[in-house]
C-alpha cells in the first residue's frame, strides 16, 4: 500500500499476517521449495489488484515442515533425542548434528553437546564436521557418475585404460565396478604416514618435514607442519605396487578413491575439490561443504576430531583427520571433506530425487540407479557402486529396516548419511567421536546409535 513505485522492483511477495510461519513460507517460496499458486483476495494500492498472481513450479528443494505433514509422528520422533543425548552423556562422541527429512521436508534438524566434553562451545546448524568417508559419495561419486554418462569411463573400463601406469600393474584388469563395489583384491588401507615418521622418536622425521612452508616443504598437513611436496607423488607409486589380496572376497578399502582422484584430475586438469565446488557444490547451495576449511572458516565453526599422539602431535581441528588424506594436501578421494548436516542432505536428495535438485539436473536418473545397483551380491558383496547398500545377513550398516534400494555411507569420524527412495527419507548424523582420541573401542558403533536412530524414524512413519 505504501510503495510509490515498482519500477525498480523485479518481483514481489505478498504474505499476509507477520506471522513465523508466513515468513518461514515466503522463504521457502523464494528460494524454490515451494511452489507460488496464491492470488491477492483484495486489491492492495495501485500496483495489486484483486486476483492478481504469478504460478511458480518448486523446484524441488528441501523445504520445512511439521513431522505430521509428511505422515511422521512428531511424539515417536521423541525417543531420537533420549538416544542422541544418551550417546552425549555416555561419551561416545562430544557432539552430535541430526537431521531427517521426509518428501523433501526438513522435519527434524537438531544438534546434541559441544564440540570437546571440556570445553563450552555448543553445536550449532552451521558448525562443520570432518565428515570422513562419506567424501567417497559427497565429492568422488558424482564427479565419476558424470563421466560414466559421458561415455568417457562405463563399469567395465579398466584401470591400464585409465591411467597408463597400471597396464604392466597387477591391477591392470581390475574394473570400475569390482574396484567400488569392493570386490577387488585391493588392500584395505596403507599407513602411508608411518614411512615418514623418525624410526626411533616417532615423530615426524626431519627428512620428509618442516615446521615452516620452505623450499619443496609445501603440504600442509597440519599447523605448523609441512611435508615435503614430492612425497605425493609417491603415494600413487605405493598404491600401484603394492600386493594384491591372496583372494577375491569383499573387502572394504580406500585405494580406489586414491586411484580415481588421480584418475580424475588428471582428465579435468583441476584438483578434486575445485571440481567437486565447481560441479556440485556451488549451484547446490551446499555453501558449508569444503575441502581444507582451516584456510576460510574460524576454529568456533570447526568441530575438531582428535588430539593427535602418533602423527602431527596437535590438536587436529580444520585439517583432515586421515592421514593419507593430509599428506595429499588435504584433497583426498576417500576422505577431506567438511560439512554441516543441512547440506549432506542436500546431496542425499539430490540422489533421493533422481539427480535433479533446485531447478538443475546433475544426473541422469538411470545413472543414479545404475550405481545404486548391487552388482554381486550372489557372492555375498553387499556394496553398489561407491554407496554402501544394506546388510545381506544379519549386521551390517543399516537398523535392518529400511528397504533394499536404499543406499548412503558411513564414516571413521562418526558420521553417517542414508537415503531410501521408498520411504522418501533421508537421514543424515554428523560426530567427531574420535576426539579427543580415535584409539580404543567405538563405542558409538558398538551400541548402535546410529542404526538404532534409524529404526526409530521407521517406527515414527504413520503413512
Amino acid at each position: 500500500m505504501d510503495l510509490k513505485s515498482i519500477s525498480n522492483i523485479n518481483a514481489i511477495v505478498v504474505s499476509y499476517q507477520n506471522s513465523a510461519i508466513a515468513q518461514e513460507t515466503s522463504a521457502e517460496v523464494l528460494f524454490g521449495a515451494l511452489a507460488a499458486k496464491g492470488t491477492l483476495p483484495v486489491s492492495a494500492g495501485p500496483y495489486f489488484k484483486v486476483g492478481d498472481g504469478i504460478r511458480t513450479n518448486s523446484l524441488e528443494r528441501l523445504g520445512y515442515s511439521y513431522p505430521e505433514t509428511v505422515g511422521v509422528s512428531s511424539e515417536k520422533l521423541k525417543k531420537i533425542d533420549s538416544i542422541a543425548n544418551y550417546a552425549v552423556q555416555e561419551k561416545m562422541t562430544p557432539g552430535i548434528q541430526l537431521l531427517i527429512a521426509r518428501r523433501g521436508k526438513v522435519i527434524y534438524s537438531k544438534n546434541f553437546g559441544k564440540h570437546t566434553y571440556d570445553g563450552d562451545e555448543l553445536v550449532k546448524d552451521d558448525d562443520i564436521y570432518d565428515i570422513a568417508s562419506l567424501t567417497k559419495i559427497v565429492a568422488t561419486l558424482p564427479l565419476l557418475m558424470e563421466l560414466e554418462e559421458q561415455g568417457i569411463v562405463s563399469l567395465d573400463t579398466k584401470l591400464s585404460a585409465m591411467l597408463p601406469g597400471y597396464k604392466k600393474s597387477n591391477k591392470k584388469n581390475i574394473t570400475i565396478k569390482k574396484m567400488l563395489s569392493h570386490y577387488a583384491q585391493l588392500k584395505p588401507w596403507i599407513p602411508f604416514y608411518y614411512a615418514t615418521l623418525d624410526s626411533l622418536t616417532k615423530q615426524p622425521s626431519s627428512q620428509y618435514y618442516r615446521q615452516s612452508l620452505t623450499g619443496k616443504f609445501t603440504v600442509k598437513v597440519a599447523n605448523n607442519l609441512y611435508m615435503r611436496s614430492d612425497y605425493m607423488d609417491s603415494i600413487p607409486k605405493i598404491i600401484k605396487e603394492t600386493e594384491l589380496l591372496n583372494r577375491l572376497r569383499y573387502r572394504y578399502s580406500d585405494l580406489p578413491y586414491y586411484i580415481l582422484k588421480e584418475y580424475i584430475e588428471k582428465h579435468y586438469d583441476k584438483t578434486l575439490d575445485e571440481l567437486a565446488q565447481d560441479h556440485f557444490y556451488k549451484s547446490l547451495g551446499a555453501n558449508y561443504t569444503i575441502y581444507n576449511p582451516y584456510k576460510s572458516i574460524s576454529n568456533k565453526n570447526i568441530v575438531p576430531t582428535e588430539e593427535d599422539d602418533y602423527y602431527r602431535y596437535q590438536k587436529v581441528q580444520g585439517y583432515v583427520h586421515d592421514m593419507g588424506a593430509a599428506m595429499q594436501d588435504g584433497v583426498g578421494g576417500h576422505a577431506g571433506v567438511f560439512s554441516n548436516a543441512n547440506d549432506i542432505a542436500k546431496i542425499m536428495q539430490m540422489y533421493l530425487q533422481k539427480g535433479f535438485y533446485g531447478g538443475v539436473r546433475y544426473l541422469k536418473p538411470e545413472t543414479i540407479d545404475k550405481f545404486n545397483t548391487c552388482y554381486f551380491c550372489e557372492n555375498k558383496v553387499r556394496r553398489g557402486i561407491g554407496f554402501d547398500k544394506p546388510q545381506l545377513g544379519e549386521s551390517g550398516p543399516t537398523c535392518g529396516c529400511v528397504s533394499m534400494t536404499s543406499f548412503g555411507h558411513s564414516g571413521f569420524t562418526g558420521t553417517y548419511a542414508w537415503a531410501d527412495p521408498e520411504e522418501e527419507l533421508v537421514y543424515v548424523f554428523l560426530a567427531n567421536r574420535t576426539y579427543p582420541t580415535s584409539q580404543g573401542k567405538n563405542m558409538l558403533l558398538r551400541e548402535d546409535i546410529r542404526t538404532n536412530i534409524q529404526e526409530a524414524i521407521y517406527e515414527a512413519i504413520m503413512w
